[in-house]
């Protein structure tokens, strides 16, 4: 499964991790390669936590540039 994460830079140090197609979903770390790794960890606890219910739209997800 492939989900788009959010990274961005926190103004008091550090970094914070979304992922808009979990709700609530946040996670963050020092560098932006530990708020990836703990990205990768939140999105299995938040799948973990909704059990069976997994929202279609992220299956759905495309990008697209103007």
């Amino acid at each position: 499964m492939k989900l788009r994460v959010r990274i961005s830079r926190c103004e008091d140090g550090g970094y914070v991790a979304s992922c808009p197609a979990l709700p609530g979903c946040i996670t963050r770390g020092n560098t932006t390669d530990q708020a990836r790794e703990n990205m990768h960890e939140a999105i299995r606890c938040y799948i973990a936590s909704i059990s069976d219910f997994v929202p279609e739209n992220i299956t759905d997800e495309v990008v697209v540039e103007v």
